[in-house]
């Protein structure tokens, strides 16, 4: 759906809000961690309206994350820090923050006591060291846990020291987590941002995601037709991943609305059946609503991806009322034994062949009694590669009533991505079957 946040019915201040992320944690620039927070806090608050002008990752030292806090403070609104709310050595953010503000650190009861709680009804001891996550800035919010121990705390900081004369600022700790900090976002700081910094003017955000055209050629499609709309204030933006693209629209102001809506008519008119999907749609989710509409089943047959896409499948709600099953065939002999591949047809043309491709989805379909299946073989590489049958190389069959029709694709990429790609071309296949 669209994003649409009406302007409020009060006068507000139309400047734009300054917000800046902070992610303590020595692990994100050890490398040994990836940092989702950054991206999904941005893609939350995007959503919303609002634009975060400044993202650091900190180490966990007292200095670092000190400085970091302070500089951010000194430039703007809102500033969210996510980690170090934890009862180890390291999680330090807490008590420095309180430090930095000049704010005692109070036991907060009932903190402690929910605490106590999430640990009873786990049948574990509390460890002594939990009590410090009950430890509360005087003045804070406490932003509830339902899924740890550490609690969120939402600080008004006003009068700011580090931005004399500025307006109040708001300072949010997170816990580091995202199974507890992407809950809490979204049930209470997402109100808090709303509340204390309401937007100025409507905004409207449209994603219309695509497969199987290339970034570059989409802009050529579509950027021309746009430009009268663009001069009228639509903001276009790409965003190219592994086997799709996305073509984001934005507009803010009272008829954001409409402008984005004659966008997206004209984008879905020149990208037409490369379109697949909106805003947080997947392939994935995709496919699984369409056999879900006609009632009918899609059975798997996997090598070279090795269950990569029975496990996009079964990553949504829903799919076991239209996908019985997979096999995950990496062997010769495991595609002879489990989908009845011929020994012959294996000698003749190799497991990674048009042929081969076909006999693992059709075995699939008749063992699985399912209304379609996808069969996938290929050489992921690094090694495996010949001058026929280059490294990337794959097959991709798609069996129904109707027959059997193969595809076959060069994916050079390494494995990881190989497999998405694969992955994401074999169900942009079956879609497009599915939509005739």
């Amino acid at each position: 759906m669209r994003t649409v946040l009406a302007s409020p019915p009060f006068p507000v201040e139309t400047a734009r809000v300054k917000i800046e992320l902070i992610n303590t944690g020595s692990e994100l620039l050890l490398g040994r961690v990836l940092n989702t927070h950054q991206q999904w806090l941005c893609r939350r608050l995007s959503d919303l309206g609002y634009s975060v002008d400044r993202q650091v990752a900190v180490p966990d030292t007292g200095a670092d994350i000190q400085q970091g806090v302070r500089e951010a403070l000194g430039r703007a609104d809102l500033v969210i820090v996510t980690g170090g709310l934890g009862p180890t050595s390291d999680d330090i953010t807490r008590d420095l923050i309180a430090q930095l503000l000049g704010k005692k650190l109070i036991l907060d009861k009932a903190v402690f006591a929910e605490i106590k709680r999430f640990f009873a009804e786990r049948k574990r001891p509390m460890p002594a060291n939990n009590d410090v996550q009950a430890m509360v800035p005087e003045g804070a919010t406490v932003l509830p846990n339902p899924f740890g121990t550490a609690p969120g705390l939402a600080i008004p900081v006003s009068p700011n020291p580090y931005r004399p004369g500025g307006p109040k600022a708001w300072l949010v700790m997170l816990p580091g987590p995202p199974r507890e900090l992407r809950p809490m976002f979204d049930a209470t700081v997402r109100p808090l941002v709303l509340r204390e910094f309401p937007l100025a003017e409507a905004f409207v955000c449209r994603t219309l995601r695509t497969s199987g055209v290339g970034e570059s050629a989409l802009q050529e499609r579509v950027a021309p037709p746009l430009a009268a709309l663009v001069a009228a204030g639509l903001e276009i933006g790409y965003c190219a991943r592994v086997g799709q693209v996305d073509v984001r629209l934005i507009a803010r102001g009272p008829n954001a609305a409409q402008v984005v809506s004659d966008a997206e008519v004209v984008v879905q008119r020149l990208l037409g059946e490369f379109v697949y999907g909106f805003d947080d749609d997947d392939m994935a989710g995709v496919i699984v609503r369409l056999l879900t509409s006609k009632q009918q089943t899609l059975a798997l047959a996997e090598s070279c991806t090795g269950g990569h896409i029975a496990n996009q499948i079964t990553n949504v709600s829903g799919a076991s009322a239209v996908f019985p099953g997979a096999y995950v065939t990496y062997s010769n002999a495991a595609k002879q034994s489990n989908l009845g591949v011929k020994a012959e047809t294996l000698a003749a043309h190799g497991a990674v062949s048009a042929e081969v491709a076909r006999e693992m989805a059709e075995g699939a379909r008749v063992r699985l009694g399912a209304d379609y299946a996808l069969a996938v073989t290929g050489i992921a590489g690094p090694t495996g590669g010949t001058r026929e049958k280059p490294v990337g190389t794959v097959f991709i069959a798609l069996t129904s009533a109707t027959g059997t029709e193969v595809q076959q694709k060069l994916n050079a990429y390494e494995r990881e991505a190989f497999k998405q790609v694969t992955t994401q071309q074999a169900l942009e296949m079956l879609r497009r079957k599915l939509v005739g």
